[in-house]
């Protein structure tokens, strides 16, 4: 019996009946949404007796030449070898040569088989053996492709259904989750936030059937749409290209397979789509670039974000600036600012919130704990997994976590921030050293910082995505650590010194602050253990305790005080009772949440969810403007939080704070940077001192020839002089303030 299901029908038929009868509105023809879609401007006309016998005589061929109508600059000269059927428009033609690159060709239409397509001015078409159903802009390059088309039902990679398509033809994205419990519908435009709410808040019923109205009324379901190639992209030597808009200025070259895309590409960047891809059910934003290999299926890639090297990226969406090379990555959401470059990498079943890199060999949640592949993990901005690091479903970790090299055997929750986390084999225990960053990798830390901001190549910034590592998501889980370092050195301190009696938490947690703030160097010869940081017997330890302690203290004082520094500096205020006046009258410590990268009170994310659901917020547009009122709000919310940061640090309140306070503050905040600018020299410092690193050198010359020489170092030297621009402002600002 016959498998392949072949239709016949008459020749006639071929480039005539893309939108069925059914589904043409009275009054109207099958071009109807053609004609709206062909926006050049261009009034076409008949062929002239002349012109088809030009046609005829370069050996052109149509089904009927009354259906190819052509502008008033149409040169007949210009095209040869050609097929056409259906109704076809053409633009200008010009006996001129496109040049991109090093490709130069011709203008016209050249050995092609077209069907139903609308040409701009100057266009190069040559050698595509099907080129069907799609409006092509001017001054487009398209060469040795084998299929260009767009079918009656395309959706251009959106998670929509066409008229009388049924529920199983959707396209869904399964991130964060492989049971496809968090699946989300794609969309363009759709952003790092909102796949987040989409996929988080799966207990809301009533929210999620909003968004996805919302998802539906952003699109029209009729079918007929043409597919696009804006103008001047430039697409040579692909195979098949099939359902796919293509915005402006793209470069398309030797790819093997893009199906139902939406590639965006213009002004706001170009987009470039490389060798040997196969692309299938996406979205490409702005400015993105993917070459080599690259294999994606049901995804989205955010602005300026990279894919190469034979990455695979499946049911996942990509933030932007992030790049993804030779690894795999599947059902994940990754916010900005993301970096995974080695081939043996893997990452699954994660949201990842930015800033983040994995390094070569890295397995995050290949090692499912349940009967099911329904693991999940969560990492904080900052995730640092090192080489080789397995983790097992499900884990978490604050911000700005690094993992040591090793296999990680059971399930982790670390909620203390700037941690190195090893798993110390000969001990048989988990080993957190809070703050590490900041002991030994300040370089690292810093730069990292300097490079999110240098390498935002977003032109219009939709997210206020915050790339400081001391900000109110980070600086609120200092706070946390702080409490378990000071409940657990309580409790260990009642323990080694013979206390029988039981402790309650808040005991502990007394003692333990009273002993830290001390600096009690009895609790040296301590062990601090912690609960609930893995999920296994063994013991976790906690290590360089008092400095850790002590560190996240000055650092939030250092967070509170430059924070009120720029608040005093963009009021231009130099009195100090003038000061307090304008300050917020109440605040307190707020949680709040990471949403795609951009910083939100967690008060004002469920304002966001009630006005969507009672229906204040009726569109995505809507959910948009909502995140732009709230970055224009930060500035002032994050004071609110410094505030009251500085209010719980230092148990004190704002209202008995003095001019001298102040005074006190801006002192402590200038010693911090000098300390942070010291930290950033010393810890690259290590890299031209060590021995080790020295060894494969003869000489200075030749290491400061492949390292560069650290006296010249632009970075180090950067921080220098903000460290000295800043020394400048407090010190002009305590003369000033009166």
């Amino acid at each position: 019996m016959p498998q392949n299901n072949i239709k016949k029908s008459h020749l006639s038929s071929l480039g005539y009946g893309f939108i069925k009868n059914e589904h043409i509105p009275k009054g109207k023809d099958e071009y109807y949404l053609r004609d709206l879609q062909n926006k050049s401007g261009i009034n076409y006309r008949q062929l002239t007796a002349y012109e088809i016998e030009v046609l005829v005589r370069n050996r052109n061929t149509s089904d009927n030449w009354n259906n190819i109508l052509v502008s008033n600059a149409f040169n007949p000269e210009l095209v040869n070898d050609c097929k056409f059927y259906g109704l076809v428009r053409i633009g200008k033609l010009e006996p001129f040569c496109l040049e991109y690159s090093d490709l130069k060709v011709p203008v016209g239409l050249y050995n092609s088989t077209i069907i139903s397509c609308d040409f701009g001015d100057n266009v190069c078409i040559d050698n595509v053996r099907y080129l069907s159903h799609y409006i092509i802009g001017n001054e487009v390059i398209i060469v040795n492709v084998n299929e260009l088309t767009t079918t009656n039902f395309a959706k251009f990679g959106n998670g929509i259904i066409k008229q009388n398509e049924t529920e199983n033809r959707r396209i869904w994205l399964e991130i964060c989750n492989e049971n496809a419990g968090r699946s989300i519908l794609p969309f363009n435009g759709m952003l790092t936030a909102d796949a987040f709410l989409w996929s988080k808040y799966r207990d809301d019923v009533e929210l999620l059937n909003k968004f996805k109205e919302f998802t539906e009324a952003r699109f029209d379901n009729r079918t007929g749409y043409y597919g696009k190639v804006g103008h001047r992209t430039v697409i040579k030597n692909t195979a098949i290209i099939k359902d796919t808009w293509i915005g402006n200025d793209a470069y398309i070259k030797g790819s093997n397979k893009l199906k139902n895309l939406t590639i965006n590409s213009g002004e706001e960047g170009k987009t470039q789509i490389g060798e040997g891809c196969e692309l299938v059910n996406g979205i490409i934003d702005y400015g993105c670039r993917v070459f080599y290999g690259v294999k994606a299926v049901r995804f989205i890639m955010a602005s300026h974000s990279q894919l190469k090297y034979g990455a695979r990226l499946i049911n996942s969406y990509l933030g932007n600036n992030a790049t993804i090379s030779c690894c795999e990555v599947l059902n994940s959401l990754i916010y900005p600012a993301h970096e995974q470059h080695h081939n043996n990498s893997f990452l699954c079943a994660a949201l990842i919130m930015g800033q983040s890199n994995i390094a070569a060999g890295a397995t995050i949640g290949s090692n499912h704990n349940s009967r099911a592949a329904d693991g999940e993990i969560v990492a904080g901005r900052g995730f640092w997994p090192g080489l080789c690091v397995s983790l097992k479903h499900n884990s978490q970790f604050a911000s700005y976590t690094i993992l040591a090299k090793s296999d990680y055997l059971y399930e982790l929750n670390i909620p203390i921030p700037f941690a190195l986390v090893y798993n110390e084999l000969s001990k048989n225990e988990l080993s957190i050293m809070p703050g590490y960053w900041f002991m030994y990798n300040m370089y690292a830390l810093a730069r990292n910082n300097w490079k999110y901001i240098d390498r935002d190549k977003r032109v219009e910034k939709k997210l206020l995505i915050e790339y400081n590592y001391l900000a109110p998501d980070t600086i609120n889980e200092m706070f946390t650590a702080l409490e378990i370092m000071e409940e657990a050195t309580g409790k260990a301190w009642y323990k080694a010194n013979n206390q029988n009696k039981k402790y309650t938490a808040q005991e502990n947690k007394a003692k333990g602050k009273e002993l830290l703030l001390a600096k009690d160097k009895s609790i040296n010869d301590i062990e601090i253990l912690v609960d609930s940081f893995e999920n296994s017997k063994r013991k976790v330890v906690i290590y360089k305790v008092i400095t850790s302690y002590h560190l996240f203290k000055d650092l939030i004082s250092f967070y509170a005080t430059t924070t009120l520094l720029d608040y005093i500096q963009e009021k231009k205020l130099t009195n100090w009772n003038k000061i307090k006046a304008n300050l917020p009258k109440t605040y307190s410590r707020k949680k709040w949440l990471n949403i795609g990268g951009q910083l939100m009170l967690e008060s004002a994310l469920k304002t966001l969810k009630e006005k969507i659901k009672n229906g204040n917020i009726k569109s995505w547009d809507a959910v948009h403007k909502y995140y732009q009122t709230q970055a224009n709000n930060y500035n002032t919310h994050k004071l609110q939080h410094a505030i009251a940061c500085l209010v719980e640090n230092d148990n004190t309140k704002i209202s008995v704070l003095s001019l001298n306070g102040l005074h006190n503050l801006l002192n402590k905040a200038l010693v911090m940077q000098e300390w942070i600018t010291k930290g950033i020299s010393e810890s690259r410092e290590k890299d031209y001192t060590n021995e080790f690193r020295k060894m494969v050198y003869e000489t200075n010359e030749e290491m400061y020839s492949v390292l560069g020489n650290p006296e010249k170092n632009t970075f180090i030297n950067q921080q220098k002089k903000e460290l000295k621009k800043f020394t400048s402002k407090i010190n002009t600002l305590k003369k000033k303030i009166k």
